[in-house]
């Protein structure tokens, strides 16, 4: 019998990817993302299907609370079951630290913490309800285990997110669910590269395209990360290889950190 993974921000991006590896393992899949992307998410709703699995979008904005829970119910009675929840959506914003607004922090921790705390509380209700030792995965970053310039607000809410997810391991593990993050390094085919260069640039005055080639002179495996990359390693938490694995977050970054 299949399992079951609901991927928030699964229409696009490292959220497709995931939904795409995971489908390939046996997982039927939920895609939830806000409403108006459905048209992206049936597109990867359509390539699970092709796999052999079910898939089934599901509209949520992670940060309505209410919403998640319903969101993850609507999953679990749609496809008949539930076993992982992927916490996937988030958002990156890129400032100078005296340019921080107070709509900037709200925005980035209200996707970025307050939906990680959302989807982990409605998918460990629904584990409980339904006798199942699930898992969920959380969506963090390098930038939450060192914190970077003109990425504060963002490596704030990620460093919360690596917090949140030992908390939480910690209380759910009598119930055998697990509870681990992800934290990739900058994906090299998104567009926050450009934006991190032009802001590194107005601080340092290196020309264009300096400040992204440098930083990836410092990853020893010499490039960025790519959203396969970090699918990998959510397929592998999912999986029972992960079953004793719990309040870890994992850098997904070349070697970066080191």
């Amino acid at each position: 019998m299949s399992k079951v993974a609901m991927i928030t921000g699964g229409a696009q991006g490292i959220g497709a990817e995931i939904a795409r590896h995971l489908s390939k393992k046996g997982f039927d899949i939920a895609v939830a993302d806000l409403q108006q992307q459905e048209p992206k998410a049936q597109d990867i709703v359509a390539e699970v299907e092709s796999a052999g699995q079910k898939a089934v979008f599901i509209p949520v904005d992670v940060t309505d609370q209410a919403g998640v829970a319903k969101a993850v119910n609507d999953a679990a009675i749609q496809l008949g079951g539930f076993d992982v929840m992927v916490n996937n959506a988030g958002v990156a914003k890129v400032d100078k630290f005296e340019d921080i607004k107070p709509d900037d922090l709200e925005f980035s921790f209200k996707i970025n913490v307050f939906g990680v705390i959302y989807g982990t509380q409605a998918a460990a209700k629904k584990f409980k309800e339904l006798g199942v030792p699930g898992k969920i995965i959380n969506a963090s970053s390098i930038a939450g285990m060192r914190a970077f310039p003109v990425w504060a607000t963002y490596s704030a809410t990620k460093a919360a997110v690596i917090s949140v997810t030992q908390a939480a391991a910690n209380e759910f593990a009598p119930d055998h669910i697990t509870v681990n993050a992800y934290a990739p390094g900058v994906v090299g085919t998104t567009g926050m590269w450009d934006e991190i260069d032009k802001k590194m640039s107005d601080i340092n005055g290196k020309p264009l395209g300096q400040n992204k080639k440098d930083f990836i002179g410092t990853i020893p495996l010499g490039r960025t990360v790519e959203p396969n990359d970090i699918a990998n390693i959510v397929e592998f938490l999912a999986s029972p290889q992960a079953d004793f694995i719990t309040g870890q977050a994992y850098a997904v970054d070349g070697g970066g950190l080191l």
